[in-house]
């Protein structure tokens, strides 16, 4: 069987680090011919030395790949005209290019990690939130009007088509999942601010019909204030949660708060063919180059990435190995010996990296 092709692009600051780890970690659990990874240019260092940010032959290696893992993005100072960081324009243009709509962040609570909240244990922390992508204000990007320096607007768009999607992946994900902690009913959350916006009463109507044709998932309604409080107070009672792209964006940091902090937090970016990974966290550019990192977000998400290829392509063994990464990493933990700084240990990236592929081994 040909080996997937998967682009990897470093980005900046921590990103190289973070990515020579989760490829060592994907190298053992897959095995060195399963996988072909294929480096490409990209980020705030790459626009600094050349102008630009996505280099069209990086574009075209990541359209016709059959995925991307990215390390980290962005650089303090390395901003646009209008103060916009160049960073993060990386995987924006890809998720708007490439029309990846779905932003996964799984929100998990896993053996050897304390959380931030008192008394919570591994096991009843176990959510999924979807953000909407491609819409929502982040559809403003770039487009927004800035009159003299004086007026300026951004605009929030929200379009059937787009909210249909992204609650239809919702479900579907819901579908697939063992339900809430608490009850163990499956379950998605539309977060909305439908009582002040009719933008948001047009995303909570829409999610209402699509869910009209999953009758086995319950549907609850949350506006964007209220679930920051209860994802604190009850997050077991959470199974997946929908949201606009800008309430998802916040949720997402707030849930990973909860179960270790970013360096937890990994995340995956879908489209109906096309998908990014890539740690929740930044380029974490003081601690660049200094072995200081954890991969962690970044080696699950490669676990992500693994298991969505298995789906697509309908191949167990990828989908077996993404659980085995999974496993190792919570072991790894869970031995409290080899603990990332993050997590309050001493160990280096390096040290991470290599715990994790002796436990797969």
């Amino acid at each position: 069987m040909s080996p997937y092709n998967i682009v990897t692009i470093d980005g900046d600051g921590i990103g190289p680090e973070v990515c020579r780890a989760a490829v060592r970690v994907l190298t053992e659990a897959c095995g060195a011919d399963r996988l072909r990874f294929i480096a490409h240019e990209g980020g705030a260092t790459h626009y600094v030395r050349s102008g630009q940010v996505l280099p069209p032959d990086t574009f075209e290696a990541c359209r016709s790949a059959h995925a991307i893992l990215h390390g980290a993005a962005g650089l303090p100072g390395v901003t646009y005209a209008d103060g916009t960081e160049v960073g993060n324009d990386l995987h924006l243009q890809l998720r708007f290019k490439l029309d990846l709509y779905a932003n996964v962040r799984p929100i998990r609570l896993v053996r050897g990690v304390k959380s931030t909240l008192a008394d919570w244990q591994p096991g009843q922390i176990d959510y999924v939130i979807i953000r909407e992508n491609t819409e929502g204000l982040y559809a403003s990007r770039g487009a927004g009007v800035n009159l003299r320096s004086e007026v300026v607007t951004d605009t929030l768009v929200m379009t059937r088509k787009g909210i249909e999607r992204v609650a239809r992946f919702a479900f579907q994900l819901a579908r697939k999942r063992s339900g809430a902690p608490r009850d163990q009913r499956r379950r998605v959350t539309v977060c909305d601010k439908a009582n002040i916006l009719r933008s948001y009463a047009f995303f909570r109507a829409v999610c209402t019909e699509v869910a009209e044709r999953f009758p086995d998932v319950d549907i609850d309604y949350a506006y964007a204030d209220a679930i920051t409080v209860h994802m604190l107070k009850r997050p077991d009672f959470y199974d997946v949660i929908v949201a606009e792209n800008m309430f998802g964006d916040i949720l997402s940091d707030l849930g990973a708060g909860t179960i270790g902090g970013l360096g937890m937090a990994p995340s995956a970016e879908l489209g109906d063919e096309r998908g990014l990974f890539q740690g929740a966290h930044g380029s974490a550019p003081d601690i660049a180059g200094l072995d200081a990192a954890s991969p962690l977000a970044t080696i699950l998400s490669g676990a992500m990435m693994l298991q969505w290829l298995g789906d697509q392509q309908g191949d167990a063994a990828l989908s077996d190995a993404a659980s085995r990464i999974e496993r190792a990493v919570e072991s790894v933990l869970a031995a409290g010996e080899v603990v990332p700084a993050d997590q309050g240990g001493r160990a280096r990236c390096s040290e991470v990296t290599e715990a994790v592929c002796r436990q797969l081994s």
